[in-house]
């Protein structure tokens, strides 16, 4: 199966079990293992520089399509609906979802096994939700999403190969 229009940046290390969706990048720095269980990124969503991403033996982590996770964030075992923007530094820890059409703000903590409703902004350690989130955020987050998708084909990423059910091989 080709690797077209996926990118993974020469210097993101990924192992295990790991599912790209069509459109979708990690970006220089970022650390995506899937070592204990399996690890899905959606169609068109971005893990930017320097995010690690994890599992734990019992939870894989899910990221739905069309999502953005800022830089320097940590997931882990977790689920990530559709549209969800996380802010730069945020940490989503085991057990958690995050909601459809949800904005993490920068440097927030969900916690182990929280669950933000969709349409949400949710901020702070631990993050709580503060409002709805409105038709113009809506609207960037997916205008950001469209946005990686056409950088990550301005630059030469890592070569490799996808299985008959999309997971990498590297």
């Amino acid at each position: 199966m080709s690797n077209t229009h996926r990118f993974i940046a020469p210097s993101a290390d990924v192992l295990g079990k790991v599912k790209l969706g069509k459109n979708a990048s990690i970006w220089f720095q970022a650390v995506v293992r899937g070592d204990l269980n399996e690890i899905v990124i959606g169609e068109n969503s971005n893990v930017q520089d320097g995010t690690i991403i994890h599992v734990m033996d019992h939870l894989p982590t899910h990221i739905g399509n069309n999502v953005t996770i800022g830089h320097n964030c940590i997931l882990h075992g977790c689920t990530l609906e559709d549209y969800v923007y996380i802010g730069m530094g945020a940490i989503v820890m085991n057990g958690a979802t995050i909601g459809h059409h949800t904005i993490i703000g920068a440097g927030a903590l969900i916690t182990e096994n929280t669950v933000i409703p969709p349409y949400s902004v949710a901020v702070g350690s631990p993050a709580k939700v503060i409002k709805s989130v409105s038709e113009e955020q809506i609207l960037d987050i997916e205008e950001n999403a469209k946005q990686y998708v056409a950088f990550s084909k301005q630059y030469p990423g890592k070569s490799f190969d996808l299985d008959q059910d999309g997971y990498l091989i590297l």
